[in-house]
């Protein structure tokens, strides 16, 4: 994805995005097209390749737009992580089962492996979350950790369509975690 401020361009990126989300509600990923996108927009295909280089690419920043507020919340938000994780799933709750849909959850946890270890690095270290947990440990394995367990528990909740509430996952995960004591 090509980075800037113009409105014009800003507005095409949008417009881009939207259509291809719109498009993955409808067809398979695999089947969608440069063109399709296009086409579902006001834009020409010229616009398309002054934004971005390829669908994927648009996937790409619908994702990273996505961890990064994510992120930024992490170190942002008084809230406990699990709390900010549901948050952040409910906002992207489209976005979430459109990717299981298509088999691509797997980009949003290669996204997070990318991110968060970045995230752990943060000058603040009264708002980081990662500070407490793993001072004085080794902080890459147990991100990892940490990404793989939560991850894959909100995974299978988008897997089983997102009906048990945050709160029933995040009382066995605690229940759970308190027989590991």
């Amino acid at each position: 994805m090509y980075s800037t401020t113009n409105p014009s361009a800003v507005r095409s990126r949008n417009e881009i995005t939207k259509a291809l989300l719109k498009l993955m509600g409808k067809y398979p990923y695999n089947e969608i097209t440069v063109t399709m996108i296009v086409m579902e927009t006001d834009l020409v295909r010229k616009t398309f390749y002054r934004n971005f280089d390829s669908k994927d690419d648009v996937l790409d920043s619908i994702i990273n737009k996505a961890i990064i507020e994510y992120a930024n919340a992490l170190v942002e938000s008084d809230d406990d992580p699990l709390t900010i994780i549901f948050s952040f799933c409910e906002k992207n709750k489209k976005l979430l089962k459109l990717l299981h849909k298509n088999n691509m959850l797997y980009l949003l946890l290669l996204k997070l492996n990318d991110t968060l270890p970045k995230v752990s690095e943060t000058k603040d270290k009264e708002r980081n979350p990662f500070v407490k947990l793993m001072d004085g440990l080794e902080p890459d394995y147990l991100i990892a950790f940490n990404i793989g367990a939560i991850w894959n528990v909100i995974f299978k909740w988008v897997e089983r369509g997102m009906t048990d509430s945050p709160e029933k996952i995040k009382a066995t995960i605690g229940d759970y975690l308190r027989r590991l004591h």
